[in-house]
């Protein structure tokens, strides 16, 4: 007997859940019904997410470096091997001294989750600064060409005192913040176009096209992307992109190519792979 659509019991979700294809049908279960606040809301998310629809979508949050994002429908769900990104670019940041003021900016933004998350890690090095008599601002920028990413990035950064701007990669970039960048972050999309149609249908099916399709090579984003961060980074500054293990070879070819020096980094744990490139700090501003 298939699953009732009106039972609302815990086993009764879990069953509906299952029978839809969903692997973790108890945890999805529980998160559900803690974030329903009326029993017909209840019924609502779960018929959601049986058609389909991301968890996070469906919850309105998305867990992502110990924070919760607001995530939209329509929106790219952060995944936690981004995770990498912030912890990377807050490592950075740490060694590079006692900065008194650090520029943020996160290009292809989606929710924002990169950039908020790594502003809420300096804000608190901020607070642990206080205490010694230092201090460390975060002037926070995001852009995404996605209208109802921008909107949803808002919500995100806006509490942090952060920007977000509409439009193509660096192009809504304010000029003020030329030669001034000290992280740019870019979980730009690399997926290649022929390989979309192989994502789980969450994705290729309830997340924007423009935020997984990478070209032919999935490649073309990001090369982009590296050759605009000279424009915008300071001497030192360091780019970050978020790419595969596949794929590390070529993106690093990319940001050398752009006159950084790259590394690799990687996290076993995460199942993530970051190419880094420094800018020298003898470069003259592009």
């Amino acid at each position: 007997m298939a699953p009732g659509r009106g039972d609302l019991s815990p086993d009764g979700i879990v069953r509906r859940l299952r029978a839809a294809g969903c692997v973790f049908a108890e945890d999805e279960a529980r998160l559900l019904v803690a974030e329903a606040p009326t029993p017909a809301r209840l019924a609502e998310m779960i018929d959601l997410r049986v058609a389909g629809l991301p968890l996070e979508q469906v919850l309105g949050w998305a867990e992502f470096f110990g924070m919760r994002i607001a995530v939209e429908p329509g929106v790219f769900v952060p995944r936690r091997r981004s995770e990498l990104l912030v912890s990377e670019a807050a490592a950075l940041v740490r060694a590079g001294g006692d900065a008194r003021r650090v520029v943020v900016v996160d290009l292809c933004c989606g929710s924002g989750a990169v950039g908020a998350a790594l502003a809420t890690e300096l804000t608190r090095d901020r607070r642990s600064d206080d205490r010694r008599g230092r201090s460390r601002d975060v002037e926070l920028h995001a852009a995404d060409i996605d209208p109802v990413a921008v909107r949803c990035a808002r919500r995100n950064v806006a509490a942090l005192g952060g920007l977000v701007h509409e439009g193509d990669l660096d192009g809504p970039l304010p000029d003020a913040l030329r030669g001034h960048v000290d992280i740019l972050v870019a979980n730009a999309p690399y997926v290649p176009t022929d390989e979309i149609r192989l994502m789980p249908p969450e994705a290729r099916d309830h997340e924007p096209p423009v935020a997984l399709d990478g070209g032919a090579d999935g490649l073309d984003v990001q090369r982009r992307v590296a050759a605009a961060a000279p424009r915008w980074l300071s001497p030192g500054g360091h780019l970050l992109v978020e790419t595969s293990r596949r794929q590390a070879p070529s993106t690093v070819a990319a940001v050398t190519s752009a006159g950084l020096v790259a590394r690799v980094v990687t996290s076993r744990d995460l199942d993530a792979t970051v190419v880094v490139g420094a800018r020298p700090t003898t470069a003259e501003h592009v």
